[in-house]
């Protein structure tokens, strides 16, 4: 692991801002590469696509995916007492013991890809502030946060996917993505952990609250973030960062995770230019939000579960499209005619 170098918001600015674009001598190899493969060209549809992105941010010709991990943060939400999620706060601390135990479907799906699960607990007893009060978080508790996402991304992994736990942050989300794109609270919340129709108002009602309490704010992205954010959507945004800064591919997972980034993506242009959106979530807003990022999902499965599961699952997607580029024959080799 490395350590991150920022202190600041403004240092953290400054890291996004420098980094630099994908290998495009990999990307031109892998290109090569693929249209000498026994098959017909584009036969293999978005597969090949993928392939030639992993060649690109990996730096090779030849992409793998043999060291995926997958990182799920958990963070609490004063929000919570405001009755934005049918679920209570102690839940968080509940489901961070399960996924410790093996129980959750993050742990199951990541043996079955042959990921290397990590989960980072961040400060659970101690909940961000109420939003509509104050900002979610003071610049050294959002700091902290992306440190600590930053500090958990393994260098030697070849593919991230980030994960979370913490109730209430669809209610973040639903904010971020409004404070981002515009709108008001009723056009990005959604049920959530499943919430009734007066759930469903109160969460609008609280993202409007915080828009209006923090909007001499809200033009700077990682304010946004500070301000309207978790511990743990803050975290995910740094180990997305952390990615791109060791050239480790990322698959992006729904409404929340996608939020997070999207500061990253408003922050600096092509920040999120080593990411793949993994899945389309059920959770309403989150094609609006992929919309805006210029991100096509990989799959679309109904799913509304967090914990990184949509981008754990399109783990296995990815494996299929490298290990077909990387390690089928090319026409000479396979003494296969090319054709006209």
């Amino acid at each position: 692991m490395t350590q991150a170098t920022f202190n600041t918001l403004a240092e953290f600015q400054t890291v996004l801002s420098g980094f630099s674009g994908a290998d495009q001598t990999a990307l031109a190899a892998a290109a090569e590469r693929n249209g000498q493969l026994t098959k017909p060209p584009g036969a293999l549809g978005r597969l090949e696509d993928l392939a030639l992105w992993a060649a690109s941010w990996q730096g090779t010709e030849k992409p793998t995916v043999n060291a995926p991990q997958v990182i799920v943060f958990a963070g609490n939400h004063g929000i919570t007492a405001q009755g934005v999620s049918a679920f209570p706060a102690e839940v968080t601390v509940q489901m961070v013991g399960n996924f410790a135990n093996g129980g959750a479907a993050i742990n199951q799906l990541a043996k079955a890809y042959g990921a290397k699960l990590d989960v980072h607990a961040l400060d659970l007893e101690t909940p961000t502030a109420d939003f509509t009060q104050s900002p979610a978080m003071t610049e050294p508790e959002v700091v902290a946060a992306l440190q600590k996402g930053w500090n958990a991304v393994d260098p030697a992994s070849d593919l991230l996917v980030t994960g979370e736990m913490g109730i209430g942050n669809t209610t973040s989300a639903a904010a971020i993505a409004a404070a981002l794109l515009g709108g008001t609270g009723a056009d990005w919340v959604g049920r959530g952990t499943g919430v009734d129709d007066a759930g469903l108002a109160i969460k609008a009602r609280v993202v409007d609250e915080g828009l209006a309490k923090h909007a001499d704010l809200l033009g700077n992205p990682l304010e946004v973030l500070r301000c309207l954010g978790g511990r743990e959507l803050a975290a995910m945004a740094g180990a997305v960062a952390a990615a791109r800064h060791h050239g480790i591919p990322v698959l992006m997972d729904g409404f929340i995770c996608t939020a997070a980034c999207a500061t990253l993506a408003f922050a600096a242009k092509g920040a999120l230019d080593h990411v793949q959106a993994a899945h389309l979530s059920a959770e309403g807003a989150h094609g609006r939000l992929l919309e805006a990022l210029e991100k096509e999902p990989i799959l679309s499965m109904g799913m509304r579960l967090g914990e990184g599961s949509g981008a754990a699952l399109a783990i296995g997607v990815l494996q299929g499209a490298v290990a077909c580029h990387s390690g089928m024959a090319t026409f000479a080799e396979a003494a296969v005619s090319a054709g006209a």
